[in-house]
Formats: structure tokens, sequence, C-alpha cells
């Protein structure tokens, strides 16, 4: 993919750089031709929707001719480190965007701008209530709802007809779907029936699935449960079975979404974000809504676009906050393109999501909003994910009984939660 002009990935040091060139919390004047820069960094842009972002961007300097809008990207594993180099060092972008399950952190530590003074509170209606809520902190509106997406369970309708197996629907269970994947795994012409990661993000919602909870009404953990070692079980039990092992993955990465694009793979639990990039597979496929164990629990995302607390161009930012969450250019762009979903109140806009055919149950992806699990949120976030992945894999791998595995996740997890 040819990168637009505006557009290029970052790294550390050149946030310095451009900070010092382009005006930013460290320059906060205007360049020479008179225009405010804000700089925008990004990782759910790159490397499907980059086109996307840049025409956001023109939309938005036509409206906006005394503004430029200079975006950075990186890849999400690298992204929050990279943002939070650039804030400690005192070279934070402008504006950027963060996830729900990290947003907290930044709003504790003062990290962000409040925006109720730009407008947020008269600008309010433009957006679902429950995404705009769910970037507040203490009351105050410190991010902009950007995008929301959903994990569904897309399947290759082609490898099901070939096996003689019936396709998933909206009232599968995970027996039915532990059934479905054996009979679609041949090891020996390299297919596997199911992938799942065995992760932090695919074990809160299984939880939920299997009737648990994270997080108890004492704020500790509560995921060493009956409910939790089966969720746990259910993920771990795939692993060398209808599903390739840790090994076999070798820290490959994509692995999953070259094994579904190959036709390798019959079922794949992921999120929508990944319908762009299924655009040209050679074979029939199609998404349903996650099976669950005693109920239904689906994983829905949520990105937002914050202002730096330092930046020295508040009103320009959140102008560029706005339209970018919020404008009908950038709604209609991202469903175009299948770049999540923008979480505007105009149902009409997201209407328009349904008229493309491909895939053809993608009604799924509102049908999944009726159950939500979403994701539990601490301030040490990112520590909390990275505990409770490393005693899964541990489990996956084999070292630790399910059991064990839990029980030290949860020990970490209280000790983050700082009891």
């Amino acid at each position: 993919m040819k990168t637009p002009a505006k557009l290029a990935t970052v790294l550390a040091a050149a946030l310095l750089a451009t900070a010092c060139a382009q005006g930013s919390a460290t320059n906060p004047g205007a360049g020479a031709d008179g225009k405010v820069t804000v700089r925008y960094f990004t990782f759910s842009a790159a490397p499907d929707h980059v086109q996307d972002l840049d025409k956001i961007v023109t939309a938005f300097e036509r409206q906006n001719p005394a503004i430029d809008v200079v975006v950075e990207t990186a890849p999400f594993d690298q992204y929050f480190t990279k943002l939070q180099t650039s804030i400690a060092g005192g070279t934070a972008p402008d504006t950027f965007e963060l996830n729900y399950e990290n947003f907290v952190t930044y709003a504790a530590a003062g990290s962000l701008l409040d925006l109720a003074a730009s407008g947020a509170a008269t600008d309010a209606a433009l957006y679902a209530p429950e995404s705009l809520n769910a970037f507040k902190h203490e009351g105050r509106q410190y991010a902009l709802p950007a995008s929301f997406s959903t994990v569904v369970l897309l399947y290759n309708k082609d490898l099901f007809e070939k096996a003689g197996v019936p396709v998933p629907t909206a009232e599968w269970t995970w027996a039915d779907e532990k059934a479905a994947a054996e009979k679609l795994t041949d090891k020996d012409a390299g297919v596997y029936g199911d992938f799942q990661p065995v992760q932090f993000f695919e074990f809160y919602k299984t939880l939920k699935q299997a009737g648990g909870e994270f997080l108890g009404a004492d704020g500790k953990a509560a995921f060493d449960s009956p409910q939790g070692v089966k969720a746990a079980e259910w993920l771990v039990s795939k692993v060398g079975t209808t599903m390739p092992t840790e090994a076999e993955i070798g820290g490959t990465a994509d692995y999953d979404t070259n094994l579904f694009k190959s036709g390798k793979l019959a079922m794949w639990h992921n999120g929508i974000w990944q319908f762009a990039g299924l655009a040209d597979v050679p074979f029939e496929w199609d998404v349903v809504v996650e099976p669950g164990d005693s109920q239904k629990a689906s994983a829905v995302f949520h990105n937002a676009v914050a202002a730096s607390a330092a930046t020295g161009h508040a009103k320009e930012a959140y102008a560029w906050a706005k339209f970018l969450s919020s404008s009908r250019v950038a709604a209609e762009t991202r469903i175009a393109s299948s770049w999540e979903l923008p979480p505007v109140a105009d149902q009409a806009l997201l209407d328009g999501y349904l008229k493309d055919p491909v895939p053809a149950g993608r009604r799924a992806v509102f049908d999944s909003l009726e159950s939500i699990a979403l994701p539990p949120v601490i301030q040490r976030q990112q520590e909390m994910q990275d505990a409770v992945t490393e005693e899964l894999t541990n489990a996956a791998a084999g070292r630790k009984p399910v059991a064990e595995a839990l029980k030290a996740a949860s020990a970490k997890v209280n000790e983050l939660l700082g009891g």
C-alpha cells in the first residue's frame, strides 16, 4: 500500500523531532505559513486504513484551512510504549488514540485535557450515550469515542460444506463449536477447526459466557472460581487438538490471519476489523454471534481520541477530535472501508453498514451488542493483562494445571489492585 504524504509511521525518537519542528506542547506557536499544526498519533489506521484516515484529514483541513493535521502511526504492540515515552519526555502529540482499557490510566495520571471547556458537553448529542460515557473519568469528559467494534465468530463456509458439517448459528453453544471443530480438523492436510487465542482478552469474555465475573463486588479478583476454571479449560483444551500449539505457531506474527486467509482454518474468533482484509479471499465466509456456555457474552471494544493536557492548541485539538469522531465524512469512510464502526447517535449512518453483502451475516455485529462483556479496567491495566495472559499461557503449554494458573493470576491481579 502506498503511504500518503501526510502519514508517517513514527519511532519514539521521531516524536521529539516533530514536536520541535511542527508546533506542539513544547512549541505552541503557529507555523511559518500561519497554520496551527495538530499532531495525531494512532494505532488503528495502519496498515489497512492509512488511506481512509488521509481522506478524513483532507476533508477536515478543507473545512478548517487554518489547521494542518499531521498523522503519526505505530503498531498496537509498540504504540503505548511510544506514547508513554513521549508524554514523559514532554513531546506528546496534541491528540492521540486511546482504547477503553488504557483510558483510565491516562486520565488518572493527569495526561489528558478536560474537553468540557472545548464543547464536549454541547456536542454530547452527537454520540451514542454509552460510548460517550465510557470515556468519562470522575465525571469529566477526557476523550471522545471514535469507533467501536465487536468480536464475532468468522467461519469458512467452503470447509464446512466440504466436511458436511452444518454452519454455525446464533444458537450454538460451546458444545456445538467443539463438536464441529473436531470434525473439521485435519492435521494431515494442515487444516484446523478453530482458533481462539489463549489470553486475557478471550478469557474475560469466556468467563462471562460461563457465568463468572472477573472482579467481585469487593473490587478484588473473582475469576479464580469454578466458572473461571471452566472458561480457562475451554480455551486451553483447544490447543493441540482443534488449533495449533504454541510451538507450531512459533511466535509467527498474524499466524491466525494467514491460516484463515489460506483456507486452512474453519472457525476464527476475531473482530470485525478483519473484514477489510478478507475482501479477496478465494472462498466463501461468513460471521455469526459467538457461541456461549451458560449465557451469551460478546466482546465490544471502544477506541477514542483524546487531547494532551500539555497541548498548546486546545481549541484546534478539540476541533480535530470532534471531526474524526462524529463527522459524516468520518462515519461514512469508516463504514465504507469496514474500519470498525462510528459510535454516533445517527442510526441511519449505522444502517448503511448492513448494505455490504459480504459477509452476509454482518447483522451479527449488532446482535452481539445485546449481550456485552466489557473488559475489566484497573489503573495498572497493561500489567494486569500481561499477568493473566502469562498464566494462561503456562496452562496452555502444560507448565501448570489450569486451577493453579488461575490462582497465581488472581494473586498477581490482587497485588496490582493494592491488596
